[in-house]
């Protein structure tokens, strides 16, 4: 792409790469969740004090103000600079932070913004329910009016990092006679607010970042509302397509890393001989390197970027599943143990549904794309 050879952004690349090889964490983030917690923080602080927490933020709101193309850049001198990913603050600045940009009032932008890109407050995100996953217009949690305050009563479930967040943006319904897209509302609420219970939910990777919400009168102030009462359906949107875009890209891009350091130990373990394990290997690598070109053909998009999210997330979600999968073949008895390949295979299952189900993405490609009927 002619773009990547502009001089201004070879000079941007290597500006990140010198300051990542001079500032990234030299130990391991924590497993224990409240040091992890720390270590996000810290890590956010000092890419903040350095210039580089918000690449593609507006500078009103602390960041660089850059092309996304930048941000993209910045992500991709991460992994190769093999630095911490976002942990707890994914929601945060992956799509909290933006919608607050989009949609939320000059208060709330000057309440939240910058204590997010700065290091301060982990966010979590309230939206799926036992009952309304995909379908997420069906949730049920619902929020009366009282006075200047919403009382909030219902359950979330798959918060990730609920346990360890200072603020949930939170999808309630406030008019169950509205059909069920119109009456949503998009709020913030406080973790530590009374009536609220967070239970971590221990899965099989072993890990407990997804946790259980329950709402028991819950009161949150209406000015916490973000972009309209009533008006939730459309925020969400917002949310789930920043999400879904620049929320997931730096995740999508460790995937080329990943391939070549999983060919790399089938060649020590001579698995390269069996032309079977070589060609998946090879066409798994086609897919990341496919995934990638994506990648910037949704930072370079000008309409329907969500749409370009959608063709990201199920591509990204399934060559996930195949990664992991070819992984523990290769390890063998190996693969039993608990190591790195391990714990990608056992939390690879929901791929292909975080962040919407590959079918409710595919449902938005024939729909609007196809113009196939509802």
């Amino acid at each position: 792409m002619d773009l990547l050879t502009d001089p201004t952004i070879t000079a941007f690349r290597e500006e990140a790469r010198t300051w990542l090889e001079e500032n990234k964490p030299t130990e391991a983030r924590p497993h224990d969740d409240q040091a992890a917690r720390e270590f996000d923080r810290a890590w956010q602080h000092k890419q903040y004090e350095g210039g580089w927490a918000g690449v593609a933020w507006p500078e009103e709101f602390g960041g660089r103000g850059l092309a996304p193309l930048q941000q993209m850049i910045w992500y991709e001198e991460m992994v190769r600079a093999g630095a911490p990913s976002t942990g707890s603050f994914t929601v945060a600045l992956g799509h909290a932070g933006p919608t607050i940009m989009a949609n939320g009032t000059k208060e709330q932008q000057a309440l939240y913004l910058d204590r997010i890109i700065s290091g301060d407050t982990p966010w979590c995100q309230g939206f799926s329910e036992p009952g309304s996953g995909s379908d997420l217009a069906s949730l049920r949690t619902r929020a009366v009016i009282d006075g200047d305050e919403l009382v909030v009563n219902g359950q979330k479930i798959w918060t990730s990092y609920a346990h360890i967040a200072d603020f949930q943006e939170l999808l309630v319904r406030t008019d169950p006679e509205a059909p069920k897209h119109k009456g949503i509302t998009w709020v913030v609420m406080a973790m530590d607010t009374p009536g609220l219970t967070v239970r971590p939910i221990q899965t099989i990777d072993g890990n407990a970042h997804f946790c259980e919400c329950f709402y028991d009168d819950v009161r949150i102030p209406l000015a916490n509302v973000v972009g309209g009462l009533n008006n939730g359906w459309r925020t969400a949107m917002s949310t789930l397509s920043f999400e879904r875009g620049m929320g997931y890209l730096q995740s999508r891009l460790t995937i080329i890393n990943e391939v070549d350091k999983l060919i790399e130990e089938a060649r020590q373990r001579k698995l390269l001989e069996n032309d079977r394990i070589a060609y998946e290997l090879a066409h798994i690598r086609a897919q990341a390197v496919t995934v990638h070109a994506l990648g910037y053909d949704g930072v370079a998009a000008t309409s329907q970027p969500e749409l370009m999210s959608s063709v990201n997330q199920i591509f990204n979600g399934e060559l996930s599943k195949s990664l992991a999968r070819i992984a523990i073949e290769i390890q063998g008895d190996d693969g039993l143990e608990r190591t790195e390949w391990n714990g990608r295979y056992l939390g690879s299952f929901p791929a292909t549904i975080a962040g919407g189900s590959k079918d409710i993405q595919k449902n938005i490609l024939g729909e609007r794309v196809l113009g196939l009927p509802r």
